[in-house]
């Protein structure tokens, strides 16, 4: 798990000022920071829109007595998206955006959640065999 963070935060830097330096040299520098800001606005307006949005559907799932559980994955989903966003560069904004396609990030919250429960259960059922049963009790004797 390290391995792989250490790889993005290596790797996904070193692709965004590569993609920075290529706009930059093809519409301007100031160009380029106008649309970084703008993408930076626009991404936190959308992301304010859809994070009110997953929050009222958590109040009405809570409201009938429903665990919103897809709601709330979603709601962390957008709160990655959300740095994303505010992550200067355009290639963290693609994926910050597509967290913002609510049909997408349902779809992907809900695999999370099926996949989340079918490993409990797996592991519950490979641990039920593991289960010794004994007493401990503590000596008054040192």
């Amino acid at each position: 798990m390290f391995k792989i963070l250490f790889i993005l935060f290596l790797i996904v830097p070193l692709v965004e000022i590569t993609i920075l330096i290529e706009i930059g040299k093809v519409v301007g520098a100031a160009y380029t920071i106008m649309l970084v800001i703008g993408t930076a606005v626009l991404g936190a307006a959308l992301l304010r829109q859809q994070g009110l949005s997953t929050l009222m559907k958590v109040q009405t799932n809570m409201d009938q007595g429903n665990l919103p559980a897809t709601e709330l994955i979603e709601g962390l989903m957008l709160l990655v998206a959300g740095a994303l966003l505010l992550t200067p560069g355009f290639f963290t904004d693609i994926f910050g955006f597509l967290v913002l396609i609510p049909a997408l990030r349902h779809h992907i919250a809900q695999t999370f959640l099926i996949n989340f429960i079918q490993s409990r259960i797996n592991t519950q059922k490979t641990d039920s065999g593991n289960i010794i049963e004994g007493e401990h009790w503590e000596s008054d004797s040192k």
